[in-house]
């Protein structure tokens, strides 16, 4: 799937995988995705347990939710406790009880010679729990800053600040409880980093 000649986009969500143990790992992922969403296109990077947790056992589900709360609390690692969730069918791995919709994937190619690796996947089976809430701009800003966070590490100091403090409006103007909790524990993640 390439974005250049075909009508691909990034969606974001959340990314349910097994560990070697059997427990599971919950990560915010943004996969390109067709429009019918047959097929994902992963970019881990190769020291994340996504990645690692794909090589060895190549199946795993994909959430479309408008929690941000729980989106935030897996960008920064700060999930205290697991979500609710239920086992899948059609692959080993499990399926969050509150997401929107669902999609369960096999690893069709894994090419991880460069340290963001790309894993092509095909979708097998899928399910819809729950109707999406709707555009909501703090969602938006919510969803922007754990983007920031997770590239503290990569972005300059000044451009993350000058990115989050656009957002800040937006959180003030339109947030419910959810939202403004989601951004306020990536506001404190981000000002703590870059100290």
């Amino acid at each position: 799937m390439t974005h250049a000649d075909d009508d691909t986009l990034i969606l974001e969500g959340i990314l349910t995988t097994l560990r070697e143990d059997g427990s599971v790992n919950v990560a915010p992922m943004g996969p390109r995705v067709d429009r019918a969403c047959s097929q994902l296109v992963l970019r881990p990077f190769r020291t994340s347990t996504t990645y690692q947790n794909l090589k060895r056992h190549g199946e795993g589900v994909f959430h479309v939710t408008d929690d941000v709360l729980l989106l935030a609390q897996g960008a920064i690692g700060q999930l205290h406790e697991m979500p609710p969730m239920f086992p899948a069918t059609a692959v080993r791995g499990m399926i969050l009880a509150d997401a929107c919709r669902w999609l369960a994937f096999r690893v069709t190619e894994l090419d991880d010679t460069q340290e963001r690796t790309t894993i092509r996947c095909e979708v097998v089976d899928r399910g819809r729990l729950r109707d999406f809430f709707g555009f909501n701009r703090a969602k938006h800003a919510a969803l922007e800053a754990a983007i920031l966070a997770t590239r503290v590490e990569i972005l300059p100091a000044a451009a993350i600040r000058e990115q989050l403090a656009a957002l800040v409006p937006l959180v003030d103007k339109t947030a419910g409880q959810q939202e403004r909790q989601a951004f306020q524990i990536l506001k404190d993640y981000i000002d703590q980093q870059l100290k």
